[in-house]
């Protein structure tokens, strides 16, 4: 099992959610670090913290939200991985009810922050679930087969908004279900991409990521939970 972040700065909220990990998973996995920082001071970071279950992949230039994560999971070297945000901290073991989601073959995804449409593609909302219709990415889990047979994040997806919905419509369109996992020991703290982006980008960048999603899938009514064919 590969737990898989990526990095854009803010050492302190690796070396958290670092930390957690290695307190609280109970399985034997690998913690894997992108480091999409293009920082020398988190490059220095990362080669001062060598540990036999951690490795960093640096990407240099630093490429978008999607091309990173797709890095990170051609380099995992686990069946299962766990993307979350660095700014996520484990409290407990988050890690087992994610993996015993998994091993229903019907589940494709699996996360505790699940979200649906509100009858609409244009509109999403979290749920509890258990069904949902995508799993945000603060944390989701996903086989890596399953991930590189649809060619893993659409890499137009530069800014990390919406492409964990994309991602989960595009394993649930080989038929497999997304379920949210409530509850885990988790602690979101504050998201640094978003609050280093100023209002009025992340709202386009935001606008524009949406776009993208309806483009490929709003005629797909058919994967919203409950949806009826087009």
């Amino acid at each position: 099992m590969t737990l898989l972040t990526v990095v854009h700065g803010w050492i302190p909220d690796v070396e958290r959610w670092l930390l957690s990990v290695f307190t609280h998973c109970k399985f034997d996995f690998e913690a894997l670090i992108v480091d999409n920082s293009d920082d020398v001071r988190v490059e220095g970071w990362l080669q001062s913290r060598a540990a036999e279950r951690l490795r960093s992949l640096r990407l240099n230039p630093p490429l978008g939200f999607a091309t990173a994560v797709n890095a990170g999971i051609e380099a995992a070297a686990g069946e299962v991985c766990v993307l979350f945000d660095p700014g996520l901290e484990l409290t407990g073991d988050a890690v087992s009810p994610l993996l015993e989601a998994l091993r229903d073959p019907t589940v494709v995804v699996a996360g505790p922050f699940g979200i649906r449409g509100k009858g609409t593609l244009k509109e999403f909302e979290e749920d509890p679930g258990p069904d949902v219709d995508a799993i945000e990415a603060y944390c989701m889990a996903f086989r890596k087969a399953d991930a590189q047979a649809v060619e893993g994040f659409d890499p137009k997806f530069r800014f990390y908004r919406i492409a964990d919905i994309e991602f989960s419509f595009r394993l649930r369109d080989r038929g497999g279900r997304a379920v949210a996992v409530p509850g885990l020991p988790l602690v979101r703290h504050e998201h640094r991409l978003w609050e280093a982006t100023s209002p009025a980008e992340r709202d386009r960048l935001s606008k524009r990521n949406f776009y993208r999603f309806l483009d490929r899938w709003g005629k797909r009514p058919d994967l919203l939970v409950g949806g009826s064919p087009p």
